[in-house]
């Protein structure tokens, strides 16, 4: 008998001491939570621990969270000073750019013979090429930073496409380019002024790409959660090779490196079309022209996200 209450209360002191270490390692794991919890919400605070073993376990994620929220803030300041630069050189810029401008125009007054042409003609070409990739940079840093924000809302698909297409047709028109665009009474969400700007990038490549005489043409499909746009032309075409590598910041695809242009334009319609939940995708073939399609998502799809 006495060795039955021996068993009995060994088991109940395993039994105890089973409960003590679960209970433990309940707050143990519920004080982790709360910390990646906290730490997740950007306000991870520091208390003094002791040196047990589980402690040990929680300093070591803490030291962690701690170092990840060090590395964000300081991404955070750098962000903020190369935005503080690039918005520098822009302000420096503008007078010199100005007064070049300005002198280009005075030399092409007084060469009445044309003896200079070409070399004015040049001056103008470079002064526009600088101040676009200029202005190019500057709107890249601010919607990569935040500082300049999309405000997408429901909108006319079709006044997008028109109000783009002006942009580009007295180019098309001078290269004898035949531009058309499909009516459409779809409504999608974007940011009109942002997303005319990223579809006027993609129609100026393509009838910049594409010969004398060419087309482009602009397609719309209405899907469920997104509304298509696309810009197909007869141009010269993307080598499959370069198809993950035409949207990088200053890429320039080998069969228009001798073209205008500074390549940025792509990579600024996929960044704007990013921050609005949109995406865009690219059909192409060496020789073969190119497509374009634009995804905007749609109002109740927005809502969902």
């Amino acid at each position: 008998m006495e060795i039955l209450w021996i068993i009995i209360g060994a088991l109940g002191g395993a039994v105890c001491v089973g409960l003590f270490f679960r209970g433990k390692e309940k707050r143990l794991l519920r004080k982790l939570q709360a910390m990646i919890d906290a730490a997740a919400e950007g306000c991870g605070e520091i208390n003094t621990m002791d040196e047990s073993m589980m402690s040990l376990v929680e300093n070591s994620l803490r030291q962690f969270l701690q170092r990840s929220q060090l590395a964000e803030k300081r991404t955070e300041e750098q962000k903020e000073k190369i935005q503080s630069l690039i918005s520098d050189i822009s302000h420096q810029s503008v007078t010199p750019i100005s007064n070049i401008s300005l002198y280009t125009q005075l030399l092409e007054e007084e060469d009445k013979r044309g003896a200079y042409r070409e070399e004015i003609s040049s001056i103008k070409e470079q002064v526009e090429k600088l101040s676009f990739f200029i202005d190019s940079m500057v709107k890249s840093s601010r919607l990569e930073t935040g500082a300049l924000a999309v405000q997408p809302k429901e909108n006319q698909v079709e006044e997008l496409i028109d109000g783009a297409l002006q942009q580009v047709l007295p180019l098309a028109k001078e290269k004898g380019i035949q531009v058309t665009a499909a009516q459409t009474g779809a409504r999608a969400d974007f940011d009109m002024k942002w997303t005319m700007e990223a579809l006027f990038n993609i129609l100026d490549n393509a009838v910049k790409y594409t010969p004398k005489g060419g087309s482009v043409t602009i397609g719309v499909l209405v899907y469920s959660m997104f509304v298509r746009i696309d810009v197909a032309d007869t141009g010269v075409g993307i080598a499959e090779e370069e198809h993950g590598q035409i949207f990088s910041r200053f890429y320039r695809s080998q069969a228009v490196h001798d073209e205008k242009g500074v390549g940025i334009g792509l990579y600024l319609a996929r960044e704007i079309l990013s921050l609005q939940g949109g995406y865009i995708k690219l059909t192409s073939a060496l020789g073969k022209g190119s497509c374009f399609s634009l995804f905007l998502p749609k109002q109740e799809n927005v809502s969902e996200l």
